[in-house]
This record gives C-alpha cells, sequence and structure tokens, in this order.
C-alpha cells in the first residue's frame, strides 16, 4: 500500500469536536463539499480522512489495466509537449 500522507503540512479545523447521539463527526467548514472519503484509524486512535473520488463502473478497466492506464499517460504527456500527429477529419467515422 503506498503512503497514506501525502503531505504532512496539516492545519487545525476544528479543535476538540464531539460526535453526537448517533457517533457521528460534522466536518463543517472542513469538508470539500461533495467529496467522498477513506477514513484511516491508526493504533493510537489518530484518524485521517483521504479525499476520494469516485469513477464510473464503466471506466474502471482502465485503472484495472496498468498498460492501458500507462498508455493513456504516455499519450497525455506527448500531447501537453506538442508530440502530436495531424491525421486529417475523422468525419466520414462519425456516423449519420
Amino acid at each position: 500500500m503506498s503512503a497514506v500522507i501525502k503531505d504532512a503540512d496539516f492545519e487545525l479545523m476544528a479543535e476538540i469536536v464531539k460526535p453526537d447521539a448517533k457517533q457521528r463527526l460534522s466536518l463543517g467548514r472542513a469538508g470539500h463539499g461533495g467529496t467522498a472519503f477513506n477514513v484511516y484509524r491508526n493504533r493510537l486512535g489518530q484518524i485521517v480522512l483521504d479525499p476520494v473520488k469516485a469513477i464510473p463502473a464503466y471506466e474502471a478497466w482502465l485503472f484495472e489495466n496498468k498498460k492501458a492506464l500507462a498508455s493513456v499517460k504516455r499519450g497525455l504527456t506527448q500531447a501537453a509537449a506538442g508530440r502530436t500527429v495531424n491525421l486529417g477529419s475523422f468525419a466520414k467515422h462519425a456516423g449519420e
């Protein structure tokens, strides 16, 4: 597993926050509107919330296929560097 802590520069967002009657904590302004979180807890009880974004199931194959993902990343890097080839119009393949 890769390291959970990607940046050690933490900012205190709230102090002494207590759970409600259902044992929930409100993130308040610390939340990322609409973002989901993976929750990690160590043996000392410290908790880290790692923001995540879900992807549609029909796109998951790309992230599960390392060769295809590497190819897409390589293509994006090449395009960003201006290493592209104009193959002309693909209009005839677009359908009717």
